[in-house]
């Protein structure tokens, strides 16, 4: 348990490997790098060139590119915003000049238009890795040349409001748990979308299912000048905890928001489906930078509730708005190790009466609570897992949403693991992820060889409830940084 402990912050301490200063010293080149260890046609037909490029980067002997707010690539171009959702702006091909992660050949990076959660015009970024198994990839004969046909949209845990710990940018340095490593192994491309949007916007729900959405939309339409089948290529969805915040959000919206994206399945991973109990279960605990930072991410996008959050902290004293504002420049590592164990109220005048205010509370309704933005299309199978004895999140929320799902006609597996909380689920989850996403992914999926050892049978339609004993086995699991040393 304490080496899980460990690990599940571990994305946020690759974040802090890469927190830079916004002046580019010697310094902080010096710190980094310590820690670090295609064609102009637009295939949407639009009138915009996709522009490879388009920055200078001055740390790129280092291996690595500036982060976003220092990388003049993260703009979109004049008049955007009357382009469709789904729309590539911007690719930036060959985009990480160093690869930390196995069995990934090359990247590229899609900047692409998207909707804020209001449903205004709003853009994002992913990134996608290529498998080694496509580098013979011929794309004029991508079936003989064994080019790859499927996409796993990836959405991390970000777990921050700062813009610089976007995933496209922390994944330079290494992935934080190895299933990044183990997608690839398996011949799909893996894209992994900053589904936060330009402001990071942790925990907005609807911005999140929308960039997530967007951005599979975005790969499938650049993706055949990298040899993707884009003409028979399946999209699956993953998100464990925060990433699958995101990624049931975009399931629930998929059929209203983005009907036009063939969706092959979806995997929901420790899901949280509500974010008022869950800040509840963080607060005073090792976890309460979450609660802060998920505070400040819903209501960055409705300035009312941030004006009355910002009007309801204290000025002065240990626990004031100025220390509650660094929050904004911080990691999620950064946030849990200053954090840890505040009562977060006490930041407040009126303490939990000011956070739990209804105009606060409002948006958290709207924006941050699962299953009430509709149900996944009964087409898209969808396998969610959960620890019982899960320790930030009350598995009751996750059996009412999985139920309010099948009574929308969505098409379910849900796994309740008898065994392990949060952070073993993390681990116990994942060879029965790969082997959902290859029972949906792969045309020929009896030929697939299944990892787990469990039954992972697959509804056609209706839902399936199982309770799972999966003990906590990770050592074939872990990422090669941690089994190496390697930072």
């Amino acid at each position: 348990m304490h080496t899980m402990r460990l690990l599940l912050p571990a994305w946020g301490l690759l974040a802090t490997c890469l927190a830079l200063p916004q002046d580019p010293s010697a310094a902080a080149i010096r710190h980094v790098r310590y820690a670090l260890g295609a064609g102009n046609e637009n295939p949407t037909a639009r009138s915009f060139d996709l522009i490879d490029g388009g920055y200078e980067n001055p740390w790129a002997e280092y291996g690595y590119l500036p982060p976003p707010s220092m990388d003049t690539w993260y703009a979109p171009p004049a008049g955007w915003e009357a382009t469709a959702p789904g729309t590539p702006l911007k690719l930036r091909s060959h985009a990480y000049p160093t690869i930390n992660i196995r069995n990934c050949s090359d990247t590229f990076q899609v900047l692409y238009r998207s909707s804020d959660t209001h449903g205004n015009p709003s853009w994002a970024v992913t990134t996608v890795f290529i498998p080694t198994s496509h580098a013979a990839c011929d794309p004029k004969n991508p079936i003989a040349t064994n080019c790859s046909h499927a996409v796993v949209s990836y959405q991390v845990p970000s777990d921050s409001v700062w813009v610089n710990a976007a995933p496209s940018n922390l994944l330079q340095a290494r992935e934080p748990y190895g299933e990044m490593r183990d997608l690839l192994k398996r011949g799909w491309f893996v894209a992994v979308p900053d589904y936060e949007g330009p402001q990071a916007a942790y925990c907005a729900g609807k911005q999140a299912a929308y960039a997530t959405l967007d951005g599979a939309k975005a790969v499938l339409a650049v993706g055949a000048r990298f040899g993707l089948q884009t003409d028979r290529a399946r999209v699956g969805l993953w998100g464990y905890s925060g990433g699958a915040f995101a990624t049931g959000f975009a399931l629930e919206v998929a059929k209203t928001y983005a009907p036009d994206l063939k969706l092959a399945g979806g995997v929901v991973g420790g899901p949280a489906p509500n974010l008022t109990t869950v800040a509840e279960l963080m607060n005073k605990k090792d976890t309460a930078g979450l609660m802060v930072a998920s505070i400040v991410g819903v209501t960055t996008q409705f300035p009312e509730a941030r004006e009355f959050l910002t009007s309801r902290l204290k000025e002065t004293g240990p626990y004031n708005a100025t220390g509650f504002w660094l929050v904004m420049n911080m990691t999620g590592y950064d946030a849990l190790m200053h954090y840890k164990d505040h009562d977060v109220y006490d930041y407040f005048k009126n303490g939990a009466d000011d956070l739990w205010h209804s105009t606060i509370q409002d948006v958290i309704d709207r924006d941050a609570v699962m299953g009430l933005h509709g149900t996944p299309p009964s087409d898209v199978p969808v396998f969610i897992y959960k620890a019982i004895q899960d320790e930030m999140s009350l598995v009751k929320e996750t059996d009412d949403l999985v139920d309010e799902y099948c009574k929308g006609g969505a098409t379910v597996l849900y796994h309740r693991n008898t065994l392990g909380g949060h952070n073993d689920e993390l681990w116990s989850g994942r060879l029965r992820t790969l082997d959902f996403l290859s029972h949906v992914l792969e045309v020929n999926n009896s030929k697939t060889k299944m990892v787990s050892g469990s039954n992972m049978t697959v509804p056609t339609g209706g839902c399936v409830t199982q309770n799972v004993s999966v003990p906590l086995e990770v050592l074939d699991l872990l990422p090669d940084w941690w089994l190496t040393g390697v930072p």
